[in-house]
Formats: structure tokens, C-alpha cells, sequence
């Protein structure tokens, strides 16, 4: 395994600024450096220097002997002065020395995975905790990296096994001291994962909204105010308003943070038969994101259809109420702050079933974990000479809940997982 080194601070001008190096050579390269090393796991103030003995700066340095590391490895960091002069000079000494070299994006924390320091979930989540933007999302990612989902995981893969086991032992050894009928034990454990699942997928859901943000469609006829609102929530022109009908025709986002949960509000075209081709362009994709889209804004008189099936979550309310005296105005300010309100409730509400899944992938092996079980309880009911079979699929089940946490068959994800994440870590 070779010595790797990077930034793992930010890039440019700061009060501290850390290096890392992982690998077998860590500390005799790090001690090229220094006079002495500091003991493991305490902080010591150390004079770094080059090859000529020039000083680069002083730094704190901590040493983490392997395995009790994040890589798993021996690793040793510098804290240093955050000049970029400083950070230049010492990754130009370290680029120097033939025993190591300039790591790889992710490449830190993928060696944490090799070594079983984490295990997939927690890489993804800690990935996630990287790009968090708002509290919820900070949250959550924080159970992931915390080893949440694969505690989760490893329970019901255990469970999975003990069943198995149990079926095995009564195909394989009859005559031996095991018991006979098996299935009201493994009709037990089998449906209380399946149970857990179940929950969990459908928590998974909302989950990955809240890590890439709720979606919130503001829709209407023309000339509702639906720019003038957007502006508003912004704090900033991000929409052109005017009188004139059909001067938005693309969908125009803001991104906000709502008392922390990630939310885009989402300004479309004004619902009407189009006057020209661009402007029925605008309105189809209104009409696209407004369906799919998490929540809608309705700015309409009551009564209005506009060819979407609202749902009770979904906040209707009168335009225009610097004219009309009702309903919200962004011009003015009126019930925008209510609204916001509303919006947050309605949100809050729906984060509160949030599982631990947060990606596709997850609910994916969960899905197939779940469709093996719904397959195998039926087997179970049916008797021993269908046992065979009902160990087979849980023998496929718990290999789906091993991809989950990448034990197995994840290998052509990796590459792909580690490329978002930057050179120091």
C-alpha cells in the first residue's frame, strides 16, 4: 500500500490549514520533517523544515497509529499556518520525497472503507455531511456517518442468516438434537424485517428529499404575481415581472434554507392556452414540474382548474391582495410570511417519518430484500419440502443487504462514489 498525502483543509487563504498523510511511510516521512515526532494521539508544536534545513513553518502535528486512525493506517497531520505560501512549500517538500505521493479524490476515506473502518452507508453519508447546506440535512447525513443505517442493515442481515440457519438445519440434519418445525420461528423473524422494511422504504422517500431538497412549485394563471412572489421569498430580482402576459416561459429556481430543511421554490408559466410556440413550451414544463414536485403554490380565485390534481398538502391562496385586500401579495409583502409558515409545517410533517436511507441505491437493495420475503414466507407455510428453496432466497436476500453496506458487488460504484469527493479526503 502506498503513502499518500493531500490537503484536507479548504483551498486558499486561511488561519489553519491541514495536511494528511496515510500509509505505511507516514511517520518516517513526517519525521523528515521534524526534529522528533510527537507521542500518539497528542498534539505537539513542531518546526517543519526542507531538505536544506530551511524552516517552512510550525505547526501542530498529531500522530495516529494504525489501526486506530481514520484510514485504518498510520496517519499524521499538520496544522498549519493557513498561508498558501505556507501550504505550497510544505506539499512541494512532501511531493519531494520518493516514499510518497499526492492522493487521489476520496481516496483517504476509501482506504477507511478497504480497511473496515466504515462501511458504505457511512461513506455516502459522510459525503452528504460534506455537501449539507441546513440543519435537517446535517442531521441526517450525521446518523449515516454515525453508523446508523448499517447498524440497521446488519441486524437484519443477522436475522436473515439466523433463518437460514434454522431451515438448513432442518433439511440437512433431521436425525441430529435440532428442532423440527422451524417455521413459527422463521415465520417470526422473517416478518418482523419485513416489517422493518417496509418502514424503512417508505421513510427512504422522504429521506432523500430532505438530502437534495424539497421541490415547491408556484403555479397559476398569468399575470398572478407568481414572479413577483418568487422575488420576495429571494430577498433579490431573480424573475423578470411585468404586465404583460407570458413573460415568464421557463422555470426559474431559488434555492432556500426553510428554519432548515433545503427547499427550491420553483416560478413557473402562467397556466393559459399558449399564444405562441415558446410560450406552450413554457407552460408544458410548468405543468411537468408542477406534477412532480413536492409541493404547489396555487395562486388562483377559487374555483380555477388548471388541469392538476392538487392534494390537501398543496396551499391555495388568493392573488393580488395589494388589489384585492385577501389572499397573499409579494409586491407588498402580505401573507408571505404566512405562507412560509405553512410551508414549513407542511415539510416539517413530512420529514418527521424520514427513515435512515437516503439514496436510490439503498432503497433499491432494500426493495429486492423485501420482494425475497414476500417469496419465502409462502414457501415457509408450504413445509419442509420447500425448505431448499426458502434458504436459497434468503441466501439472495442477505446478499443484497451486503451490497447495501458494500460488502459485496459494489465494486463498480466506487469509482463513481469517491470522484465527488475532494483530494483530502
Amino acid at each position: 500500500m502506498e503513502t499518500i498525502f493531500a490537503l484536507a483543509s479548504a483551498q486558499g487563504r486561511a488561519g489553519v490549514a491541514v495536511i494528511r498523510i496515510s500509509g505505511p511511510n507516514a511517520l518516517s516521512t513526517a519525521k523528515t520533517l521534524m526534529h522528533s515526532l510527537p507521542k500518539d494521539r497528542v498534539a505537539g508544536l513542531r518546526s517543519l523544515f526542507d531538505g536544506s534545513g530551511a524552516l517552512l513553518d510550525k505547526a501542530l502535528v498529531f500522530c495516529f497509529a494504525g489501526p486506530n486512525s481514520f484510514t485504518g493506517e498510520d496517519v499524521v497531520e499538520f496544522h498549519l499556518h493557513g498561508s498558501i505560501a505556507v501550504v505550497q512549500a510544505v506539499m512541494k517538500e512532501l511531493s519531494n520525497r520518493p516514499s510518497v505521493r499526492l492522493a487521489e479524490p476520496g481516496e483517504f476515506t476509501r482506504r477507511a472503507l478497504e480497511n473496515g473502518r466504515m462501511d458504505l452507508a457511512q461513506v455516502e453519508g459522510l459525503a452528504d455531511l460534506i455537501e449539507s447546506e441546513t440543519e435537517a440535512q446535517r442531521v441526517q447525513a450525521l446518523k449515516t456517518v454515525s453508523g446508523h443505517l448499517g447498524d440497521l442493515v446488519e441486524g437484519w442481515r443477522s436475522s436473515l442468516i439466523r433463518s437460514a440457519s434454522l431451515i438448513e438445519a432442518t433439511i440437512d440434519f433431521v436425525d441430529e438434537d435440532v428442532p423440527v418445525d422451524v417455521s413459527p420461528e422463521v415465520r417470526r423473524i422473517l416478518q418482523s424485517v419485513r416489517d422493518e422494511l417496509v418502514r424503512e422504504i417508505e421513510g427512504s422517500h422522504v429521506a432523500e428529499r430532505i438530502r437534495l431538497g424539497f421541490e415547491i412549485a408556484i403555479i397559476g394563471p398569468p399575470n398572478a404575481g407568481k414572479s413577483t412572489l418568487l422575488n420576495a421569498l429571494a430577498g433579490r430580482d431573480v424573475a423578470i415581472t411585468s404586465d404583460i402576459a407570458g413573460t415568464t416561459r421557463d422555470v426559474i429556481e431559488v434555492r432556500m434554507d426553510l428554519n432548515g430543511l433545503p427547499v427550491t421554490f420553483l416560478d413557473t408559466a402562467g397556466l393559459r392556452e399558449g399564444q405562441d410556440t415558446v410560450e406552450q413550451i413554457g407552460i408544458d414544463r410548468a405543468l411537468d414540474r408542477a406534477k412532480q414536485a413536492d409541493l404547489r403554490v396555487v395562486l388562483a380565485k377559487d374555483g380555477q382548474d388548471f388541469g392538476l390534481e392538487l392534494t390537501d398538502d398543496d396551499i391555495v391562496v388568493a392573488p393580488k391582495a395589494d388589489l384585492t385586500g385577501q389572499g397573499i401579495s409579494g409586491l407588498t409583502g402580505r401573507g408571505v410570511e404566512g405562507l412560509l409558515k405553512r410551508v414549513q409545517t407542511t415539510l416539517s410533517k413530512r420529514s418527521s417519518t424520514a427513515g435512515l436511507a437516503t439514496h436510490e441505491r439503498h432503497r433499491v437493495a432494500m426493495t429486492e430484500t423485501h420482494s425475497v420475503l414476500l417469496t419465502v414466507l409462502p414457501l415457509i407455510d408450504r413445509g419442509p419440502e420447500h425448505y431448499d428453496i426458502a434458504a436459497e432466497e434468503l441466501r439472495t436476500a442477505v446478499r443484497s443487504l451486503e451490497a447495501l453496506i458494500g460488502r459485496i458487488d459494489v465494486e463498480n460504484l466506487l469509482d463513481e462514489i469517491f470522484a465527488s469527493f475532494c483530494l483530502g479526503k
